[in-house]
């Protein structure tokens, strides 16, 4: 068998025939033609047989190592005139567009960048980290669903933390999918209205009821509002989020029609920072009262009221038992803290759910603790999304699982520069991505 036979057989590139190859000092070069007589536009597809001329300099593209060898990827282009894009350089098969690695290297890059850091990656395929960071961006933008906003109905809208000095990504995940469909840099109402404003077409193209006032007639308020909903927006039942006011805004703006599910996790943990505020007041009257040996040991209680009593240690179950027969507000605050714990675990009726929210409120308002009469005001005012969740069993218990992977995602990438490139990875990883390593691709067309 000849070498170019060989390699022909071995490099697997689709609408390629080996020309020539050659071997130099730590590489392999293959030196390829494209099969086609037509030049294609990279960006947009369109095909001509009419060149506009032929490239002087020889194109190359890093390709799979051979064993420890260098191997690259050399052909001849031709030049098109594209009647959109003007004098371009004609598009190849095997490589996405302005890249000068092959798909299957590219591929590669990314399955690693989801599963180790780029320093790894660095040493093991001897490219620049940064050229790391751009093959995830044009991998995630290449491979990326394009339906991913399509036919959404439950979905979860929360806010992760990617670089230290509040700066935040919001994602938007699917319940029914398990995974995060869109992102963006920011939080709050803008981030969720640059998301409704990408999950439905311009205004103009929505084809929308007539509206228009007639003679003697006024619009009605509930026609136009429901005339400003998108189209995909009116398809979404329930959305699950914290309870900020920016992201519930936005929503009752853009889907009015969906249900807002107010995760009960979240819930829990105001209960928890309000335990929290009371043991700091208690621990500061012991150091104020001059007894540091009380409020030392005092201060090493915190954990044994902030876990759950089936998480405790043996230590901490003494501690706990200790502070509940002395009493007092702590003591008060903790079966405070229990009770809201012990409504919002399943296994209640969205109905006993309702009247014991009602007279935990009750309690709250009067046990004379100012962090847990805010905690009870502020159920009052989410009451509705509240048992909306129970109700629909939606929460973002999925949705957290996503984001502490998000997390574990930048921690491991020890930081990055831009949103940009923090939100190629975390979609790269829990996005709607299916990441094929290039022996798999080839199982799959053989």
């Amino acid at each position: 068998m000849r070498v170019t036979a060989a390699f022909s057989r071995l490099l697997q590139l689709d609408g390629v025939w080996v020309r020539a190859v050659r071997f130099e000092r730590r590489r392999v070069v293959v030196e390829v033609a494209l099969r086609r007589r037509r030049l294609v536009c990279p960006q947009c597809g369109y095909s001509t047989p009419h060149r506009h001329n032929i490239r002087e300099v020889q194109s190359d593209w890093r390709h799979l190592d051979l064993g420890v060898w260098r191997l690259e990827i050399r052909a001849t282009l031709r030049r098109l005139v594209c009647p959109e894009h003007g004098v371009l350089t004609e598009g190849v098969p095997f490589a996405r567009p302005g890249s000068d690695f092959t798909r299957d290297f590219e591929q590669l890059v990314a399955w690693l960048a989801s599963k180790a850091d780029k320093s790894a990656i660095e040493r093991m395929l001897r490219i620049n980290w940064r050229t790391v960071g751009r093959i995830i961006e044009r991998v995630t933008a290449d491979e990326l669903d394009p339906d991913c906003l399509v036919d959404l109905s439950d979905i979860s809208i929360d806010e992760v933390s990617w670089r230290k000095g509040h700066r935040y990504l919001t994602l938007v995940g699917d319940h029914r999918r398990r995974q995060i469909v869109w992102g963006c840099d920011g939080a709050g109402q803008d981030a969720a209205d640059r998301f409704f404003a990408e999950l439905d077409p311009p205004a103009g193209d929505i084809s929308a009821p007539d509206c228009t006032e007639r003679p003697g007639e006024q619009a009605k308020p509930e026609l136009a509002a429901e005339s400003m909903v998108g189209e995909r927006a009116a398809t979404i039942e329930a959305i699950s989020m914290d309870m900020g006011p920016g992201y519930a805004k936005s929503v009752r703006r853009h889907a009015p029609q969906a249900i807002i599910c107010i995760d009960t996790y979240h819930v829990i943990a105001l209960a928890n920072k309000a335990l929290d505020e009371v043991r700091r007041v208690y621990w500061n009257e012991l150091r104020a009262l001059g007894d540091p040996d009380a409020a030392k040991e005092f201060k090493q209680a915190r954990w044994s009221l902030l876990k759950n009593p089936e998480d405790l240690t043996d230590r901490q179950a003494q501690t706990l038992a200790a502070l509940q027969a002395d009493g007092g507000t702590v003591a008060r605050a903790y079966t405070l803290k229990e009770q809201l714990r012990a409504i919002l675990a399943p296994g209640l009726t969205p109905t006993q759910v309702a009247a014991l929210l009602t007279r935990f409120c009750s309690r709250a308002s009067r046990s004379r603790l100012a962090p847990f009469v805010r905690l009870g005001r502020t159920i009052r005012k989410h009451r509705q999304g509240i048992l909306a969740a129970v109700r629909l069993k939606v929460n973002n218990a999925r949705h957290e699982a996503l984001n502490n992977k998000a997390r574990l995602v930048t921690r491991r990438a020890y930081g990055f520069h831009t949103a940009q490139a923090a939100l190629a990875l975390i979609m790269l990883t829990c996005g709607p991505i299916t990441l094929m390593l290039p022996h798999e691709d080839i199982h799959l067309h053989v």
